[in-house]
């Protein structure tokens, strides 16, 4: 373990003894699955991020909200922590779990409840993938517009954990803009409902401080989710550039034209190259950078559109504009980018995937400071991002079999998103804290806002049960943090750090 992820900085967890928890689950549950032998709960010991594995202590996978009520309310009483779990495709270690506590695994929860094609609305499980809903919507022309990449997999409850993006996210907002009402189960076993099927609800919008709360105020065990008719038509162009910067600053040409695409996307040529072995998408290989730009909407407007986001195109230098030729040539542009992950994770052993968001302007400076930190490092990096909204997706290529390189690549993704706070930005777009940002916080907020944050979480967890070492880090650990920096002269600042 380095520092990263040394839960020492964050105080001693309660100790339980792991026999007397699994006896009063047992007989507090006695038709509930808890697994407990190593074999069983093996699968379990990561989430995307894989390079960092734990073991929980015991692992719950409930079928009914009144058995997540009674296991919530047993371990309240043991002071036991809970670490709550969707589908594991999340990508920052939120839902990593705990050596002393308890996996709370929804998958079980998969069921949609009801779809109301009138009033554009869906009652879901937490644990339905978000790609199921638009299919069962589909058929009343409707669906549900936050699409990850890993929309295939990833469930809907880990999305409004995590507030989840996705590459149509520029002109259709986040899973925060996209939920109508949740209903939660607190740390005591208490049920509320949060939100409504209305526009607005009185009382304090607590809906959108769960959206993206990791796990840290309650579970979630039903949602509502809105629904948004298909667009009459979409178009995607696909622009070749090359050069990364002149990608960049075309990004920023498009959104200043008063044009907003349905999605906006840049990969640069080593994401390229993996896409297009991996996929066959018709990808330029030979380009520095291309720009994936859908437009939809009623027919005359997107024509028009794609008029207009040629012409902003070539003034940009794009060396070749592509317009695909049907919707079968669409899917596959698009297949290429929402497999590039993947097809990435076959030029290397290991990558590390960071998260950080920029202002669109800043999108120039940002990618050569990401070059500059691959040159000074010696490892390579793939940029697969968000370019509408400026959510990038940096991957960085290492062998954790080597020493010292995982240790290297961490301190090569700290310094991305430090950077990306200098600039104006965040630490994260759509993947989350969880335990690997859990130290540019320290970066990107003062001690008072921190402690804040932790006001609130105990608000809902006083006593720190609900996935605790995540998300926000204490004052130890940012002083910690800081001595770390300090000793080894990489303090913040403008100028890129040597390794």
């Amino acid at each position: 373990m380095n520092i990263l992820y040394d839960e020492r900085l964050d105080g001693p967890l309660p100790k339980v003894d792991p026999e007397l928890a699994l006896s009063r689950l047992r007989e507090a549950l006695p038709g509930m699955t808890l697994l407990h032998r190593d074999e069983d709960r093996r699968p379990f010991e990561c989430d995307g991020l894989s390079v960092y594995r734990v073991m929980p202590m015991l692992v719950a996978l409930p079928e009914t909200v009144d058995q997540v009520v009674t296991l919530m309310q047993t371990c309240h009483e043991l002071g036991l922590p809970v670490v709550t779990r969707g589908a594991g495709t999340g990508l920052s270690g939120g839902a990593l779990p705990l050596e002393q506590g308890v996996l709370l695994v929804m998958s079980r929860f998969d069921r949609i409840l009801e779809l109301d094609a009138d009033a554009r609305i869906a009652r879901v499980q937490p644990g339905v993938r978000n790609l199921a809903i638009s299919e069962a919507a589909a058929p009343h022309g409707l669906y549900f517009a936050p699409d990850p990449s890993s929309q295939i997999a990833c469930s809907i409850g880990g999305n409004v954990a995590e507030n989840a993006g996705g590459v149509h996210c520029l002109k259709y907002g986040l899973t925060v803009h996209n939920v109508m009402a949740l209903e939660v189960v607190t740390i005591e076993g208490e049920r509320i409902t949060i939100g409504s099927e209305a526009f607005d609800a009185p009382g304090f919008d607590l809906l959108a401080l769960f959206n993206g709360s990791e796990g840290m105020l309650g579970v979630i065990t039903e949602v509502t989710v809105k629904l948004l008719p298909r667009p009459q038509s979409a178009k995607v162009i696909m622009a070749s550039f090359d050069d990364l910067e002149k990608a960049g600053r075309a990004v920023g040409d498009i959104i200043a034209a008063g044009i907003v695409p349905g999605g906006l996307e840049m990969m640069d040529n080593l994401a390229i190259r993996a896409a297009e072995d991996f996929i066959h998408a018709g990808y330029p290989v030979d380009a520095e950078a291309i720009l994936l730009c859908e437009l939809d909407g009623v027919e005359a407007d997107v024509a028009d559109d794609c008029q207009r986001v040629r012409e902003v195109l070539a003034q940009a230098g794009a060396t070749q504009i592509t317009l695909a030729r049907d919707d079968a040539e669409r899917a596959r542009f698009w297949a290429g980018r929402k497999n590039a992950f993947p097809a990435v994770g076959r030029l290397s052993p290991d990558y590390y995937c960071m998260d950080g968001t920029i202002p669109r302007r800043e999108l120039p400076r940002v990618l050569k400071g990401i070059a500059e930190l691959s040159d000074e490092s010696g490892l390579r990096v793939a940029n697969v991002f968000h370019a509408g909204d400026g959510n990038l997706h940096p991957l960085i290529l290492f062998d954790a079999n080597r020493d010292g390189e995982l240790a290297l690549a961490e301190r090569v993704g700290g310094r991305i998103l430090e950077l990306c706070v200098e600039v104006g930005g965040t630490i994260t777009g759509e993947h989350g804290v969880g335990r690997e940002k859990i130290n540019q916080m320290c970066t990107q907020f003062e001690a008072d806002e921190i402690t804040l944050f932790h006001a609130v979480k105990a608000a809902f967890d006083p006593h720190t049960l609900l996935n605790p070492g995540k998300n926000i880090p204490t004052l130890a650990r940012c002083a910690e943090y800081g001595a770390m920096h300090v000793h080894n002269n990489q303090l913040p600042h403008p100028e890129l750090p040597r390794f």
